[in-house]
């Protein structure tokens, strides 16, 4: 333990100062996404939208969001990190911000059109600023700590909402929370640069950072050509099938607890606080394991492997959440333990790209991949909208959300199987210099 904290010493840590900048960035970019799922009882009273038509809203930032991740895999790839993530982070804030604009459903579907494509890139900037600035054996590690953000940022918003909406109405809930970002970019333009020019950086940090790295290859590579890798296709049925998962817990658990629970909007905090709490834990942890798993020796596809099925099999009890005779704080574990494992098992399967993938091309299958777990999400959105609400009308929407939490609890033992069955072993990819 001594040998290990003097070895990072004499390193340096200056890579974690970044990786503290991408968990402030996600978490900004998850309080913002929150807001509308906490204000949704509000919303419905205030304004009429119904169930279906939430839906839609959600549908709409699901369709901008996966246009976005192609575009933004593709543009940072080319413009780089430092001016993609900032360029990224104004758009988001202006577009979190626009929402109190909003009169309808119309105008809530715009805002949340211009939201989706804007924080699109946070995730392909995020993942491919690991890929520059750590070496293989940490960036499960480092991708779960940033990941977590979006745990934070999803605790602050049942804390900090509410209390703006009553004290100045729900429009100001999205103007104050949409203006954090530009806090955000001051720190980013003083801290962040790649490592080749960053001159707070050791020289021997910058040894370490590329000790197992790949050589830099700078060409920008086609999406056409990436499509041809079974190793994209694996992340993109991974992404497909468990994204939606999360956008759900993000967007329809206040809903549960206004409609199936009783809980009006002044009560969601402590239960949203212990769900997220879990899934910072589990995000940390998450990328925790298959890193320890690697420094014991383990191969790196065995390591991811057996940690994303170890998750996987842990939603399973999400199912249970509807049983009869189930009190709030049991359901509230379940859910806990589910989200949880939801993000202990997105450190890792965001992390198979850096591990299959050269540097030049990670954004991009991120932004492909992302672009995948959108559409699954436009499409839960859809059938979550709808089936929530046909139920309703039958006096019976707990039967709605028994239906989706079953869904939950499957999609990610289906994602591992196929995963495995696209890229078996994660071999890296190799470009050939006639495809790039």
């Amino acid at each position: 333990m001594n040998s290990n904290g003097s070895l990072q010493a004499r390193i340096g840590n200056y890579r974690w100062t970044i990786c503290a900048l991408i968990f402030f960035a996600t978490t900004v970019n998850y309080l913002d996404r929150q807001v509308i799922g906490i204000l949704k009882p509000l919303l419905k009273t205030d304004l009429g939208i119904g169930e279906a038509e939430y839906g839609y809203i959600v549908t709409a930032f699901q369709l901008a969001y996966a246009v976005g991740m192609i575009l933004a895999g593709r543009i940072i790839d080319k413009i780089g990190t430092k001016i993609g993530y900032a360029l990224s982070l104004i758009l988001w804030s202006i577009a979190a911000m626009a929402h109190a604009l909003a009169k309808g459903p119309v105008g809530f579907g715009a805002a949340r059109a211009f939201l989706g494509i804007s924080e699109a890139g946070n995730f392909p900037a995020a993942i491919k600023t690991v890929a520059e600035w750590f070496p293989k054996k940490e960036r499960a590690l480092a991708t779960g700590i940033f990941n977590s953000g979006t745990n934070i940022g999803a605790i602050l918003a049942p804390i900090v909402v509410p209390w703006l909406a009553a004290k100045w109405g729900w429009q100001m809930a999205f103007i104050a929370t949409g203006a954090i970002g530009f806090i955000w970019l001051i720190f980013w333009f003083i801290f962040y640069e790649v490592p080749e020019k960053q001159k707070r950086l050791s020289s021997a940090e910058l040894a370490y950072i590329k000790s197992d790295q790949e050589s830099e290859d700078k060409t920008s590579i086609p999406w056409l050509t990436l499509l041809k890798y079974r190793q994209t296709w694996a992340f993109v049925v991974g992404k497909f099938l468990t994204d939606p998962i999360w956008w759900f817990y993000l967007f329809w658990i206040p809903g549960w607890l206004h409609d199936v629970r009783g809980l009006d909007i002044k009560s969601f905090g402590l239960p949203l606080v212990v769900i997220y709490t879990a899934t910072t834990v589990g995000s940390i942890f998450g990328g925790w394991l298959s890193s320890f798993m690697i420094s014991r020796g383990v191969a790196v596809y065995k390591s991811r492997r057996r940690a994303m099925l170890l998750f996987a099999l842990l939603v399973i009890p999400i199912v249970f959440t509807q049983t009869k005779g189930i009190t709030l704080w049991s359901a509230i574990a379940l859910i806990s333990l589910a989200a949880a494992c939801h993000q202990a098992w997105s450190a890792n399967i965001f992390t198979t790209v850096s591990d299959m993938f050269p540097r030049n091309a990670v954004a991009s299958v991120t932004g492909i991949g992302g672009m995948a777990g959108a559409v699954g999400g436009m499409l839960v959105a859809i059938l979550a909208g709808n089936i929530l609400e046909f139920w309703e009308k039958q006096g019976s929407i707990q039967t709605g959300y028994l239906t989706l939490f079953i869904i939950a609890g499957t999609a990610y033992l289906i994602a591992w199987i196929l995963f495995n069955l696209i890229a078996k072993n994660m071999e890296p990819v190799v470009l050939e210099n006639n495809e790039s």
